[in-house]
């Protein structure tokens, strides 16, 4: 295989796997009547492009099980076939099992191994029940007509170009006339060569050939046209009825062989006597040119406003512009130590630009929520189902946008909180029923921007967190002391201790303890958290909160002696004087109490305060909190650096960052230092963690 091969190969798996995601999303709506037969096309055309692009890199065992899929859904859309829970979830597995022979191409493997033959002929022969048929074996579902598709009823004359660069994209123009077969008759063909160079000015790699055909169909012009979606920016197609009584070959394009003329320059008579000259004016009956937008109002291909770009040049973007922002920083304290105007402002400049580049190229790394929001519609089905409950998932928030690796990243920790809401929050109808509510239970998924970062919330209306048993477990498992009286939120938090479990039973879905630890593992890791509300009886909400991004952020610097810190400065609410000589850890802010922090004595830093202290007002989940600061230093655009393994627990700190001076500053852990608000003894090994940064 050619690279150039490779290339369109992986745009075939990419294509593939997002169109086998809108047939999931489709899947899952087309039980409901007022969607069902838009949904049911959006069925059929994914899986009849996927069929069409497999067919066009000869990948005859994807071609071969799609088919029969395909089958199915023609006579669902034509009203034959009913569609119900049981043929939905059977779709469901066929489309899984789709994405199995993609990740298969994915990984190189273009012919079908036995084992995955196996899996599929389950499929295939449940589908052929859905058919009124005996099931075929997939080699011959792939050569035969379509389940009861209709007899030809018209015959079109095709007359294709294909462009000189086709072979070198990878494209095979033979394997698409080949295709053509499977949409009715191709009835006669004819090559045209002219356009052959000599022998001396030949490139081997070039495509020099023209075709002209007919070919008998019941399919409209659009679904001929589709056969093409792959090469169309490398092709002229002509699609020209005639009469199906006509006999005799299929005149040569020999037009075509030369550029076409200008519509005004050939009469339209010509033109109609010619399906090549059809191409450029597009003036005979029913003839359709490749110049033309295709009919859903899309543009051309070659007009496209998207490009696809690899995930690895983007952190390699991002990481280069994080270096060129520390760069920018160096050059800029050097020129206003110069004390020359003219420097002063070319750096300034610089910085500006560099902060437009900064959010441009963090921009590109931004995605919607909303993509991993939709595969849980097929999680709440599947395991609903499976645990005989009816739930029901409402969507909200989808258009919150936060860096793509952190979407990644939160799938997991996502899905365990999905599921423990249906295995563990919502009742079954039985109790619910009992209980005064609807059979059907509810799962909320919903994000929000807030203070600088995201939040994702899942909320069921279920029988809520029972603080007596998750005491009692507390208790036997030694994590609460019997004279202890811990706050709602801490006996909550108690539930992500290893092993934790308040099950009764152990089921499939859960109730060994495993899971809820994890979760809370890796979004600490993303440098995010996750509190629990919950009221018994009414139902519980999980709260993810984490940044938008991990890579580079606004941030605000702050002196403590000769120490300097970054807090994120989307936290930051205010800054004020601080002259308070009181002992207490409050102070009255406009007629508000204001908890505050010493960062000095937080950190252990030596030396004694300036006279006039300053507070950074910050907030953090709707908590309001003062950090007690030396010195005011402005705003930093921050490339956040991670901690060494061994300062990761250190408290109050997220990550580091350099400064212009080459200088290492300490990123402040906002969320942490909320959270000890008011509290506790200095840690005794922070003076030393805090100078072993700073060397």
């Amino acid at each position: 295989m050619n690279i150039d091969t490779e290339q369109m190969m992986s745009v075939l798996v990419v294509e593939s796997r997002e169109l086998l995601e809108a047939m999931e999303a489709a899947l899952l709506d087309v039980e409901r009547p007022e969607s069902r037969k838009e949904a049911t096309n959006a069925i059929f055309r994914a899986a009849h492009t996927i069929k069409g692009s497999a067919g066009l890199f000869g990948l005859a065992h994807v071609v071969a099980f799609t088919h029969v899929v395909e089958g199915v859904l023609e006579r669902v859309r034509d009203g034959r076939v009913g569609i119900d829970q049981e043929l939905t979830s059977l779709l469901l597995r066929c489309k899984d099992h789709m994405g199995l022979l993609i990740d298969a191409v994915a990984d190189g493997r273009t012919d079908e191994d036995p084992a995955t033959a196996r899996a599929g002929a389950p499929l295939v022969e449940a589908l052929g029940r859905h058919l009124g048929e005996p099931a075929q074996a997939p080699a011959a579902a792939a050569a035969a007509p379509a389940a009861g598709a209709p007899a030809p009823t018209r015959t079109v004359r095709l007359s294709l170009r294909f462009g000189r660069e086709v072979l070198r994209n990878g494209m095979d123009p033979l394997s698409f006339l080949r295709y053509l077969g499977r949409l009715g008759t191709v009835e006669a063909i004819e090559t045209n060569a002219d356009a052959l160079p000599p022998d001396a000015d030949m490139d081997p790699e070039a495509c020099y050939l023209a075709f002209s055909l007919r070919l008998a169909t019941a399919a409209d012009d659009e679904a001929i046209e589709q056969v093409f979606e792959f090469v169309r920016d490398d092709l002229q197609i002509a699609i020209t009825p005639e009469p199906a009584t006509e006999a005799g070959p299929a005149p040569p394009p020999s037009a075509a062989a030369s550029p076409p003329p200008a519509p005004a320059a050939t009469p339209p008579a010509t033109q109609a006597a010619s399906p090549d000259a059809a191409i450029a004016a597009s003036t005979a009956g029913g003839a359709t040119a490749s110049a033309a937008p295709p009919r859903d109002g899309r543009a051309p291909a070659s007009e496209s406003r998207s490009m696809r770009v690899d995930a690895d040049k983007l952190d390699h973007l991002i990481n280069l512009v994080g270096e060129l922002i520390i760069a920018a920083a160096s050059a800029d304290l050097r020129a206003r130590g110069s004390r020359i105007a003219e420097l002063q402002e070319s750096t300034s400049r610089l910085s500006s630009l560099v902060e437009e580049v900064r959010d441009s190229a963090l921009g590109l790394r931004m995605v919607k929520v909303g993509g991993t929001f939709s595969r849980f519609h097929r999680v709440v089905r599947d395991v609903a189902r499976e645990l005989g409950k009816e739930i029901a998932l409402e969507v909200s928030g989808e258009d919150a946008e936060l860096d793509k690796t952190l979407v990644e990243k939160l799938a997991d920790p996502l899905m365990h909180l999905v599921r423990n809401a249906i295995d563990h929050g919502i009742e079954s109808p039985a109790v619910r029923a009992a209980r005064g509510k609807p059979a059907r239970g509810t799962i909320r998924l919903n994000a929000f921007h807030d203070s600088g970062s995201i939040v994702i919330e899942v909320t069921d209306d279920g029988g809520g967190l029972k603080k007596d048993r998750i005491r009692a477990r507390a208790l036997e498992r030694g994590l609460l002391a019997p004279d202890q009286a811990p706050s709602d939120e801490e006996l909550f938090a108690l539930i992500f201790e290893p092993g934790f479990s308040t099950a009764e039973k152990v089921t499939s879905i859960s109730g060994r303890g495993v899971g809820m630890d994890v979760v809370r593992g890796n979004i600490t890791a993303l440098r995010g958290s996750v509190t629990i509300r919950s009221e018994e009886g009414v139902g519980t909400t999980m709260s993810v909160r984490l940044p938008l991004t991990l890579a580079i952020i606004n941030g605000f610097l702050v002196g403590i002696a000769d120490q300097v810190f970054v807090i994120p400065l989307d936290t930051i609410e205010e800054c004020v004087d601080f002259t308070n000589d009181a002992e207490h850890d409050y102070v009255n802010l406009r007629g508000q109490v204001l908890p505050f922090i010493r960062l000095r004595e937080h950190f252990a830093i030596e030396g004694a305060a300036p006279r006039r202290e300053n507070v950074v007002v910050v907030r953090h989940a709707g908590q309001r909190v003062g950090l007690v600061v030396d010195a005011l230093l402005g705003e930093f655009q921050t490339v956040i650096k991670p901690l060494g393994r061994m300062f990761r627990r250190l408290g109050g700190i997220s990550g580091s960052t350099i400064l212009g001076s080459g200088d290492v500053a300490l990123i402040l852990d906002v969320a942490a230092l909320v959270r000890q608000a008011g509290g506790g003894p200095t840690q005794a090994g922070r003076r030393g963690a805090i100078a072993a940064l700073s060397v």
